[in-house]
């Protein structure tokens, strides 16, 4: 409520992993509120994590320092690339790309390790306390994808604007298969072995980029929300590369799901750049309760 500590309840909506319990997230809580006051102050978390950061302490620098440096990059793009030659300015987003290429791939190492270090602790809980529903959503989590996707894929599930969600039968099939797919990926007893080499024609698409964006909205700011969204669809509809947009918001609070289909990785980056897509990027910092969770998959395009 920014008042500068945290409840019990405001520590348990962000804190909750799915996996401790809510007695176990209370024990937690008391444990961290050395001043006994059932109230977290900023020095009471940073002297309880400080204690436990081990090899992360160092992880967290470097991430401060990147941070520092990609904002310090940004601002001299910013004022120096309109006046650039248009080698200097193809040099800055030959740069900008493979930065975004770094980060993603150090993201998805990081989403692995979520997942393992959680999958390995609900393997070892034998007696398992009943774990605390989250409040929120973190990156890479099956149990989130789950209900994702079973709220994206049901044919009666609620539609954001029904223009907006005409099934294309082409993407449907390809959705769908690709669900089959996680399904069997997730079941542990799967043996992966060679199947049957494909042989792709030179003018088949290499591989289709598919980008899931999960976005907390404001209550007050829906409305306003909701027209930069169809704005941003619409013309987003428009770019060549761009196969397929639909969007979805959950019934149980104000979180919108938009699910976008590229040729290839190199038109949405391209996308990315598009004035349009800035503009909703800057909206969104008024809009958004929390910042949008960005999933991207690559898919080979004969699948």
């Amino acid at each position: 409520s920014d008042d500068g500590r945290l409840s019990f309840d405001e520590f348990k909506a962000y804190f909750a992993d799915g996996i401790l319990s809510g007695e176990e997230l209370h024990e937690l809580f008391h444990t961290i509120d050395t001043h006994s006051n059932d109230n977290l102050d900023t020095e009471e978390l940073c002297e309880y994590f400080a204690q436990h950061l081990g090899e992360y302490e160092n992880v967290l620098s470097v991430l401060e320092d990147l941070n520092i440096t990609i904002l310090k990059a940004m601002d001299k793009t910013k004022r120096d690339y309109q006046e650039a030659s248009n080698l200097e300015q193809f040099v800055t987003r030959f740069l900008l790309k493979e930065t975004l290429n770094q980060l993603q791939s150090l993201q998805s190492s990081v989403e692995c390790a979520m997942e393992t270090t959680e999958e390995q602790t609900r393997q070892e809980r034998q007696d398992p306390a009943k774990p605390e529903v989250l409040s929120i959503q973190w990156p890479g989590k099956h149990s989130a994808r789950r209900l994702q996707r079973n709220n994206s894929l049901s044919p009666n599930s609620p539609r954001f604007s029904t223009g907006w969600m005409e099934e294309n039968g082409q993407w449907m099939t390809q959705i769908n298969r690709l669900q089959n797919l996680i399904d069997r990926l997730e079941k542990k007893d799967l043996k992966l072995e060679p199947f049957e080499e494909e042989v792709l024609e030179e003018n088949a698409r290499s591989h289709i980029m598919i980008v899931q964006r999960q976005m907390s909205v404001i209550e007050e700011e829906i409305e306003e929300f909701r027209l930069a969204l169809k704005q941003y669809v619409e013309s987003a509809s428009t770019q060549g590369g761009c196969l397929h947009v639909s969007i979805q918001k959950l019934p149980s609070d104000s979180r919108f799901i938009v699910y976008e289909f590229w040729e290839n990785s190199n038109a949405w980056n391209s996308h990315l750049q598009m004035n349009y897509s800035k503009t909703f990027q800057r909206s969104n910092v008024d809009f958004l309760e929390t910042p949008e969770l960005m999933t991207t998959m690559l898919v080979p395009g004969k699948y």
